[in-house]
């Protein structure tokens, strides 16, 4: 089991800037890679940003591109993702997850395993 606190959210006005963490603990060798979601009020789950937990490679969605940063701090078993120029349409509860596996659908939230409780972050106009 891997256990994944996030960290970091806040009240932010538009263009401002975020780092939410993630820190994980538990069995984190079977970590294989982890990643940014989030969900805002009645809309689904979706996929903002990824990272291989051994090579450092990314993916992000589009909407993110050139605004957010995800890297990670391998000896602290811990994930960031830093927001800049921030939207209102990035308001939602960012959500950390981790998955044990290469994916070629690593945008479907069910490619992950294991999940924190998640973090709001607030971009007000």
């Amino acid at each position: 089991q891997v256990q994944l606190v996030e960290s970091g959210g806040g009240l932010v006005q538009a263009g401002g800037s975020l780092r939410l963490s993630c820190a994980a603990s538990g069995r984190t060798v079977s970590m294989y890679a982890m990643g940014w979601f989030r969900q805002a009020p009645g809309k689904e789950r979706e996929f903002v940003a990824r990272i291989n937990w051994g090579s450092g490679r990314t993916l992000y969605t589009d909407s993110v591109k050139g605004r957010f940063t995800i890297s990670r701090e391998i000896d602290k078993n811990t994930v960031y993702l830093q927001m800049n120029s921030l939207k209102p349409d990035d308001t939602a509860i960012y959500y950390c997850a981790a998955d044990s596996k290469p994916a070629i659908t690593y945008w479907y939230a069910n490619e992950y395993e294991y999940w924190g409780q998640g973090t709001q972050v607030t971009v007000s106009s």
